[in-house]
């Protein structure tokens, strides 16, 4: 599955990315404050990699109706 769809325009994109660093900004920073620094870069290793995971697998529109869930 793509990152972007094929319906969304420059301003979405750009939305979109910017949320996406917002919130890996707010997820370090949370991290490193409560798990200290090499336990902070961990945990946000680990966490970004679940998200992104479940980024990966959540259906889009547009995906075909009948292609399988990875």
């Amino acid at each position: 599955m793509s990152y972007f769809s094929r319906n969304d325009d420059a301003i979405q994109r750009g939305g979109k990315v910017a949320a996406d660093i917002a919130c890996a900004l707010l997820l370090c920073a949370f991290s490193l404050v409560f798990f200290g620094l090499l336990g902070g870069v961990i945990a946000f290793v680990l966490l970004e990699s679940a998200l992104i995971g479940v980024d990966y697998l959540m259906p889009n529109p547009d995906d075909s109706g009948g292609a399988a869930i990875r």
